[in-house]
């Protein structure tokens, strides 16, 4: 979930090192890595939502070049561009940039969650291959 809000983590690595212990089930790992990315989209969705008036503030998460080229790359594209929202650097501006631009929930939702569970099932395919 962290890995998906604006805060800097990577979820791959983990979701990795889990597989290759052999441990757990993938399909379970890939519903946990998915729900909780998921999640952590939408946190970013409700934080634009409301947070725009706090970005004068020296902690806001944000700088306002990446919120700005995220806008625009949302603007031009429209909600598709939340596809690529699985995307490292560009992909949490972009959710933020949906809530900021009042994308509908549900539309967001439903796209966001296509392209995140769309990201880990083609890296655990290509786990499942190798291993």
């Amino acid at each position: 979930m962290i890995a998906a809000t604006i805060l800097p983590a990577q979820s791959e690595g983990v979701l990795v090192a889990l597989s290759l212990r052999g441990t757990y089930e993938p399909w379970a790992l890939l519903a946990v890595a998915s729900a909780g990315n998921v999640l952590g989209s939408v946190i970013n969705w409700a934080l634009g939502r409301g947070l725009l008036r706090f970005q004068s503030y020296p902690w806001f998460p944000v700088t306002p070049a990446r919120l700005s080229s995220a806008a625009n790359w949302y603007r031009r594209f429209g909600r598709w561009s939340l596809l690529a929202s699985w995307m490292p650097v560009i992909g949490d501006p972009l959710t933020l940039a949906a809530g900021v631009l009042k994308e509908p929930f549900w539309s967001f939702l439903a796209i966001v969650t296509i392209a995140k569970v769309g990201r880990y099932l083609i890296l655990m395919m290509v786990l499942l291959k190798w291993l």
